[in-house]
């Protein structure tokens, strides 16, 4: 075909098709002697169309080259390279502009708090399984972060799962303050922070500064969209009828064997089970206590799991309030640390 109708089939310009033929790596099948024209075969459109598809995502001709003459598996690997590199590369380029960006407005950083950099790097990390990456809602993948005189406190919801963790700071905070802060980007700085025996954050207009001791200040930026008013939610709550205390690592282990993807417990006065999602599978006790009403009820295992495997200590307390209604997940002995878990419509056909 010439080459006008095979850049319409690849996506690719004719000056692009010319480009990457002088190059090498897409030659054409057949080159006119006399009039210099260019034609191409129809097996060509897929290497012609991997090749945009690699040179949209940045990649450079040489590894683009590489990645078109590879096997499948060293494709896939040639490829997260560049993936990892670009991600490095723009996270280092978010830094120094929020360098760059201070530098040149000369707004003074208002200290917020001071908190051990293990301390506040595990709880980052344990917060941010509640988020969620959802267009149009970019509020949904940030962490709130809320400062008083006597706490801070990060929470973080994806609308089914809501973790609120407490921390005590290191050194008293000298003014309230709240915003929400990039996920993602306080997932990038989790690492630096986590080197750090004590960090102090900073905040700006637009971000925070987390300032190590020894390593490099992490910036992360404000997400301006309102986050939900969860307190108002935590309010209106009614009180538990149903409180469960379970091993958590026997009830992590139950439901990673579990062959569904919705997960329905039922608590009673003789413990709690597991129930099956067919009739090929039995019932699975765990050794729990259960007090309060008896009560049935169901999650998904992608909401369930993380509130579980997220919770601090040994044991876990959930405390049911109905079958529609939210479940609070907790340590048996520490309250800091505290997972909202909304239960799904059972499934009446089982």
């Amino acid at each position: 075909m010439p080459i006008g109708a095979f850049a319409q089939r690849s996506g690719l310009t004719a000056s692009a098709l010319r480009f990457y033929a002088d190059c090498g790596l897409l030659p054409p099948a057949e080159v006119d002697p006399v009039s210099g024209y260019r034609y191409y075969r129809g097996d060509q459109v897929a290497r012609a169309t991997a090749l945009r598809q690699l040179r949209e995502i940045a990649m450079p001709l040489t590894a683009v080259e590489a990645v078109l003459d590879a096997v499948s598996d060293e494709a896939s690997r040639l490829i997260d390279e560049h993936l990892a590199k670009v991600v490095a590369d723009a996270v280092a380029a978010q830094q120094k502009a929020a360098v760059i960006r201070s530098s040149l407005t000369r707004v003074p950083s208002l200290p917020i708090a001071a908190l051990k950099g293990p301390v506040l790097a595990d709880a980052v990390e344990q917060v941010l399984t509640a988020t969620a990456r959802e267009p149009g809602m970019p509020v949904l993948g940030g962490l709130r972060i809320e400062t008083t005189h006597e706490a801070v406190a990060l929470t973080a919801t994806d609308r089914y799962r809501l973790s609120t963790r407490t921390l005590v700071p290191a050194e008293p905070p000298t003014t309230t303050w709240a915003a929400t802060v990039r996920g993602d980007e306080l997932r990038t700085a989790v690492a630096e922070i986590r080197r750090s025996a004590l960090v102090r954050v900073e905040a700006t207009p637009h971000g925070i500064w987390l300032r190590v001791a020894e390593g490099e200040d992490q910036h992360c930026r404000l997400l301006t969209e309102e986050f939900p008013d969860y307190r108002l939610m935590l309010g209106a709550l009614p009180e538990a009828t149903t409180r469960m205390t379970v091993s958590k690592d026997l009830l992590l282990r139950a439901l990673e064997e579990h062959p569904g993807h919705r997960i329905t417990l039922r608590a009673t006065d003789h413990g709690v089970h597991i129930l099956p999602t067919d009739d090929e599978h039995p019932e699975v006790p765990l050794p729990a206590t259960a007090t309060g009403r008896t009560l049935k009820i169901s999650f998904e295992l992608t909401t369930l799991y993380p509130a579980v495997s997220t919770a601090i200590g040994p044991d876990v307390v959930i405390d049911l309030r109905g079958p529609d209604q939210p479940a609070t997940i907790r340590s048996a002995d520490r309250g800091d640390l505290t997972t909202l878990a909304m239960p799904i419509k059972p499934d009446h056909s089982s």
